[in-house]
């Protein structure tokens, strides 16, 4: 570069810097420059060589980063200074602990998050993808601006990645999609959010967004000439109430314009409301809401309201701090129009999100907002899962998620995300309540614990000091936290049934002259097919192995002591070999083929096979792999006529899945008969019933019942288990 080059150059950078400091949203004391100007200069010099795809000096991009941390997201003045280092240890010779030695702690833990996620990998599957966010998400631990500050750079990469490699913006844009979109808006940072959701589709969809964009371009004259003749028809009507406002229009989104015309199956000229109209107010704290109401009520006398799409955040707002008073009228030309009716304070709420909130808050009556929703966050984070995948989609669900509003028995207003269970407003409001329930009342009325609340419902849980979450609570629950609640009781109650398995087997082993140690333990584990100790006890404890079984176990135990000796006695020592193969033979997962892969598959209605039965997979021309039942009707036909399409299949084990099956019961019909089956299923054996019907005829009887298991080999013990009750002639599985 020539010397009049640079000199230019620096005096851009001297430009940017200055502007940076004036354009700060809040209020920056002389030690907050200070702070400022030092970590610009430890920036400039560790960036001093180095220039950005582009060919400019690479420090104009901490500098915007921390520009859009300064006046877009309103940080204080750490924050700034942290934005003008976040690549500094990545990119030079600068260390972490230098950082602490010149800036203090809080900064170089903000720097450590930030470099830390530089570190992940770049070229990602969606499951690295998911790895990425949750690393990510797991520096929320050390601290939130850690977010925001990665917010601000992701939004600045955006905006410069014109000199990027195609694959690279196509790469970069679909993870933004993906991740600090949903991010952006769930903080409440909505203008960011709408940014960062057009760029990206810049690159994922370049067509269709130069299209769009340029249609907005031509329609703009109209928009303005339309915006206009709103105003002027109730533009009087607000001077006579002596109120100070401005009316503005703000065009929809290139991407909701998009999403709309995805969701509709129409084109461009047909989405009618492709803009807004703002109706924003000056008004002290005290007269806000009455304003609001006021200026609705205007509104509406000129231009008929809509009244399903009344949305009033302002009574309620939205757990990001967003208020205003939305409506939507039949505005000039018989067109539906948006009105958004909010005061000034509103309004810069929902341009900056949660720093406009610490502004209009004083002294200990900070906006706890952020708080809540950084400790629901750290609740998510703690009970993740090892799957990255699931636990993106688990979060994304609630960052996406709208809200609904549902009131406590005393009238108590809580926020839920849209989809929400009886179930989850259980756990929302205590884990304790949650554990404990045992029915919940909607508006007054019984509800199953999987009803989705609407807005506006009242919720009453009925809770017992005997009730506990169970399998299926897992499908009641939807939010991240009472899914985790519960997945975390269960294991726990597995593990409790499993200590009383232990202390059942000893006893039962004792009274057989058996101890109950390693070497009896391992050998029950092989005998019965299984993986785990804790898989034996657990079964133990459920009754899955009973008295029968364990003394197969004790005989086949006994007659391999005795040949161990015989074969000493030859001196013919037979090795000891441990059938790998046999003991995944059985239980709940299916795999296929000899690689025994894990595969998608569904379980054939004409057999209807469950765990433990002898099983192969046919692969269909539709519908993927099919599982059927060795001894299934249409077997034969199969096998004989598609060889080439079965495929090996086997369960092997995971205690947690559960099957459902039906029996059909018949026999003679006597008083208190129903009364003794259903004790044996729920009672004695803890067997699930989904559906019972029974019908007699002519003093005999038919019964179908619905039971949901574990495996066939519970299954045919309660089947036998019926047999014995007086008057059943047979039971048979259908």
């Amino acid at each position: 570069m020539t010397e009049a080059a640079l000199e230019q150059e620096n005096k851009e950078i001297a430009k940017q810097y200055k502007e940076l400091l004036r354009i700060s949203y809040q209020h920056l004391s002389d030690d907050d420059k200070t702070l400022i100007r030092s970590a610009f200069e430890i920036a400039i010099d560790a960036h001093k060589d180095q220039r950005r795809k582009s060919g400019e000096a690479y420090i104009f991009h901490p500098i915007a980063v921390a520009k859009i941390v300064a006046s877009e997201i309103g940080l204080d003045a750490t924050s700034i200074a942290s934005a003008l280092l976040h690549d500094v240890v990545e990119d030079s010779d600068y260390t972490l602990d230098d950082m602490e030695r010149m800036f203090g702690e809080t900064i170089a833990r903000i720097v450590d998050g930030l470099t830390k996620i530089a570190h992940l990998k770049k070229d990602m599957s969606t499951s690295q993808q998911a790895e990425n966010f949750r690393k990510m998400l797991l520096t929320l631990h050390d601290d939130v601006r850690v977010i925001l500050i990665k917010i601000a750079d992701r939004y600045h990469n955006m905006l410069t990645m014109d000199s990027m490699p195609e694959h690279k913006q196509v790469q970069m844009a679909s993870e933004t999609l993906y991740i600090y979109a949903p991010l952006a808006h769930r903080i409440g940072l909505y203008n960011i959010k709408t940014d960062l959701e057009d760029l990206s589709l810049k690159y994922t969809e370049p067509d269709v967004y130069r299209d769009i964009k340029e249609k907005i371009e031509d329609s703009k004259e109209e928009q303005l000439a339309y915006i206009d003749a709103f105003s002027q028809v109730i533009d009087n009507s607000l001077k006579a109430e002596g109120l100070n406002y401005l009316i503005k229009g703000r065009m929809k989104s290139i991407f909701s314009i998009r999403r709309k015309m995805k969701a509709q199956n129409v084109g461009f000229d047909e989405i009618y409301d492709k803009f807004a109209i703002r109706i924003i107010y000056k008004s002290d704290r005290q007269n806000e809401k009455f304003l609001a109401w006021k200026i609705y009520s205007i509104v509406t006398d000129h231009f008929t309201p809509n009244p399903v799409r009344l949305r009033d955040w302002i009574s309620s707002p939205k757990s990001t701090g967003y208020e205003a008073l939305h409506i939507t009228v039949m505005g000039p030309k018989g067109r539906w129009v948006e009105v958004q009716i909010r005061s000034e304070r509103m309004h810069e709420i929902a341009e900056k999100g949660y720093a406009a909130h610490f502004k209009y808050k004083h002294g200990e009556q900070k906006e706890m907002g952020i708080e809540m929703w950084l400790n629901r966050l750290q609740e998510a984070l703690e009970n993740a899962n090892s799957n990255a995948i699931d636990f993106v989609e688990e979060f994304k669900l609630n960052l996406y998620s709208k809200e609904i509003f549902v009131f406590t028995p005393k009238g108590e207003l809580k926020s839920l995300p849209k989809g929400a269970t009886p179930l989850d407003f259980a756990f929302h409001i205590h884990t304790e309540v949650g554990m404990r329930t045992r029915g919940a009342k909607v508006n007054g009325k019984l509800v199953p614990l999987n009803t989705t609340l609407q807005s506006g419902d009242q919720v009453e849980i009925i809770t017992s000091d005997q009730a506990k979450p169970n399998q299926n609570w897992l499908d009641y629950a939807t939010t991240a936290r009472s899914r985790a609640k519960i997945k975390s009781s269960l294991r726990e109650e597995k593990k409790s049934v499993a200590e009383d398995g232990k202390e059942i087997l000893r006893r039962k082993l004792k009274s057989q002259k058996i101890t109950l140690n390693e070497d009896s333990i391992n050998k029950m584990v092989v005998f019965f097919k299984l993986k785990t100790s804790l898989d034996l006890f657990y079964r133990v404890g459920i009754g899955a192995i009973d008295n029968q079984m364990i003394k197969d176990f004790v005989s086949s135990y006994s007659n391999a002591f005795i040949s161990f000796f015989k074969n000493k006695i030859k001196r013919n020592p037979v090795p000891e070999t441990i059938d790998r193969e046999e003991i995944t033979t059985k239980y709940d997962v299916l795999v296929f083929g000899k690689e025994e892969e894990k595969l998608d598959y569904t379980l054939s209605k004409c057999c209807n096979p469950i765990p433990g039965d002898d099983v192969f997979g046919f692969v269909t021309v539709n519908e993927g792999i099919k599982v059927h039942k060795k001894n299934c009707p249409n077997s034969i036909q199969l096998q004989s006529n598609y060889a080439y399409r079965i495929i090996q299949a086997k369960w092997i084990d995971s205690t947690q899945e559960e099957f459902r099956s039906e029996i059909k019961l018949t026999g003679i019909d006597n008083l208190g008969l129903v009364n003794e089956i259903t004790e044996i299923i729920s009672d004695e054996m803890h067997v699930n019933m989904k559906n019972l019907n029974f019908s007699t005829d002519g003093g005999t009887f038919t019964g179908r019942i619905t039971v949901v298991v574990k495996n066939n080999g519970i299954l045919k013990q309660l089947m036998d288990n019926l047999k014995k009750i007086q008057g059943i002639d047979k039971v048979t599985r259908i």
